[in-house]
């Protein structure tokens, strides 16, 4: 779908702060408070946005590990890749899954109580995967940015 200027001033003030209100918006896409909120319905039922929500401190949760995690496949066939995709959707503890090329086959973000915490994941996730080569885990130290706005321009 083509995105005018409308579309564009919308999205960029929304991934920003989806709590605006329709006058907020109105303001910033030139448009009036109902216009603002058709186009808005149209871009989520589109596709174009795909979720609405709020990025929650890992540490007022009590999540106060994050490791990024490079994982290598036994094998590359399509049942065992989509196979290890499903378990990606399904585990509450990923917070972000890649499929990617390179020396790894998977990026993996993951949230972590405590060390021991992230340990019990490794052999429940991992270990007990016959499918999974290797992972390499690499502990994040300080999130120093966190959040999914894309750069967009007309």
């Amino acid at each position: 779908m083509a995105l005018d200027r409308a579309d564009i001033a919308l999205l960029s003030a929304v991934q920003k702060n989806n709590k605006l209100t329709s006058e907020e918006l109105a303001a910033r896409a030139h448009l009036s408070p109902t216009a603002c909120q058709r186009r808005l319905k149209r871009l989520r039922a589109e596709g174009v946005i795909e979720a609405d929500v709020s990025i929650v401190s890992p540490k007022a949760v009590g999540r106060h590990v994050t490791v990024v995690v490079l994982v290598c496949l036994e094998r590359e066939r399509a049942d065992i890749i989509d196979r290890f995709k499903a378990a990606i959707k399904n585990t509450r503890e990923v917070m972000i899954g890649y499929y990617v090329t390179g020396d790894a086959d998977f990026l993996l973000v993951v949230t972590a109580k405590d060390m021991e915490d992230y340990e019990q994941f490794t052999r429940r996730f991992f270990y007990e995967n016959n499918d999974i080569k290797g992972f390499k885990t690499m502990v994040v130290m300080d999130r120093v940015k966190a959040g999914f706005a894309f750069p967009i321009e007309d």
